[in-house]
């Protein structure tokens, strides 16, 4: 799932290419992290009611399905299709792969494997492009889908292997009625961010029409929770200090990712004219940043707490969006990757102690789903994060292109796609008076997206203070 979240990236002129559809292109990344993100919390009750392994199971062979019909898809269409069924596998693999560690690891060892975790996405950063290049240019891009049956049979018969779990049956009512609604109100939700401002504009009737739908189906899902006896989403995860501040640090972390890893390429290739791979490397030190610190991590919070080291992670978060912030259109390739990889240690350093401290709190009958509900809210993060980042880029570049210097008049492109622009400004043109204003609007509007992170990541050490310092088990009466 690491590789394939990757992987896809370098491939997509080659999807284009041969199956139509430019316009509908953004919905392959879309449509994955809605699906993903709306059954994250249902994942993490079902663990919690018939074990880890079988859910693990589920979601493994979900996501194998749809890599298959990925790799036969015949039209855009069906490959937006069958890329939400990989994201409906996803969901289980994710989360189901953090819980286990805290069934499996005691608290001290659990930075330690999570940041072991956390490396396999670092190493799939860095891979994921190259091989997607590779096979767009030698094979064919359906391979990139194809390349996750091997790796999935390999994990599925590791987890029958070794994965051991004892399950204490008893009766259980499923919350059918809360799932439904959670996950229609939520993909409505997150529908409107991921496609206002692009699709519709923000104050549109379809855009008002699908917050409104979207945001009364959350409030008749909270009044079905008050009531089921046993709630798909139990509302006592948003009343309890330490879960609360630890989702609301999903949230900003979510943000904080899909901020750089959206707009650090556009900016490396954009504004410093270079190659895709080296962009790919660039960002890359972010990847490679988390898992390092976050094997630290667990050495720092036993000593003097998991809060406090949160803390510190969240002040060096704070030090690599200052360097971001500061970057100039001059700056060297070493020092957007030197800004993302401290940016990536200070994830390291505040997310898996956070994680580590919900896990914690609470037994393994509900690990699951305070797991799951952090990765949703880190998903529900990156989909504002998306929506907001994008606004101000978008409305960055329509601002300078609609006053450009008088020699440039009536010789823009009309569109205002950030990547078409990059990729046009490439090439025997790149010095041409348009190429340098097109560099110019684009480091305008990647600087201002690097200031609305700074902001949030200040906004998030607000989100570690509400933790507190010392964690107790929860009591549930």
């Amino acid at each position: 799932m690491a590789l394939d979240s990757t992987i896809i990236a370098t491939a997509v002129p080659s999807v284009v290419s041969d199956l139509g559809g430019f316009a509908q292109f953004p919905w392959l990344f879309s449509i994955y992290l809605l699906t993903q993100a709306v059954t994250v919390p249902l994942y993490g009750k079902f663990a919690d009611i018939f074990g880890r392994k079988p859910v693990m199971f589920f979601g493994i062979a979900v996501f194998l399905l749809g890599s298959v019909l990925c790799g036969v898809a015949w039209n855009m269409p069906a490959l937006i299709a069958f890329r939400a069924l990989q994201g409906i596998g996803a969901g289980a693999v994710q989360p189901m792969s953090i819980t286990m560690v805290g069934d499996l690891y005691s608290v001290e060892e659990r930075a330690r494997v999570q940041g072991y975790v956390a490396s396999v996405w670092g190493v799939s950063a860095v891979i994921g492009p190259t091989l997607g290049g590779l096979f767009s240019e030698y094979l064919s891009w359906r391979w990139i889908f194809f390349i996750n049956l091997p790796l999935g049979a390999v994990a599925a018969w590791m987890l029958a292997r070794r994965f051991k779990e004892k399950i204490t049956r008893s009766s259980h009512t499923i919350d059918y009625l809360g799932a439904a609604l959670l996950t229609v109100g939520s993909s409505l939700i997150i529908l409107g961010l991921l496609e206002g401002g692009v699709a519709w504009a923000w104050a549109s009737a379809p855009s008002l029409l699908i917050f409104g739908a979207g945001l009364l189906l959350i409030v008749v899902f909270v009044l079905v929770e008050r009531r089921a006896s046993e709630p798909i989403l139990p509302l006592w995860v948003f009343r309890r200090r330490v879960l609360v501040g630890g989702n609301l640090v999903g949230l900003s972390v979510g943000a904080l990712m899909i901020g750089l890893t959206s707009y650090v390429p556009t900016f490396t290739e954009g504004v410093l004219g270079t190659g895709a791979l080296v962009a790919g490397f660039a960002l890359a030190a972010l990847t490679i940043g988390w898992p390092l610190a976050a094997t630290l991590s667990g050495r720092i919070y036993m000593r003097i707490g998991f809060r406090d080291t949160a803390l510190i992670g969240a002040g060096v978060v704070l030090a690599g969006a200052v360097m971001c912030a500061l970057l100039g259109r001059n700056a060297q390739v070493w020092q957007v990757a030197a800004a993302c990889f401290v940016v990536g240690a200070g994830l390291g350093l505040s997310s898996s102690p956070t994680m580590v401290a919900i896990q914690s709190v609470v037994g393994w009958d509900r690990r699951g789903v305070v797991t799951a509900t952090n990765m949703f809210s880190r998903s529900i993060g990156s989909a504002v994060g998306a929506a907001l980042l994008g606004a101000i880029s978008n409305a960055t570049l329509a601002d300078r292109f609609t006053h450009p210097p008088a020699a440039l008049a009536g010789k823009l492109p009309s569109s205002l796609d950030a990547t078409s622009l990059v990729l046009g400004a490439q090439g025997p043109g790149a010095q041409s008076a348009t190429a340098t204003f097109v560099r110019g609007a684009l480091y305008d509007a990647s600087h201002n997206v690097f200031l609305t992170v700074l902001a949030i990541a200040v906004l998030s050490i607000g989100a570690f203070l509400l933790m507190p310092r010392r964690t107790e088990q929860l009591t549930f009466d």
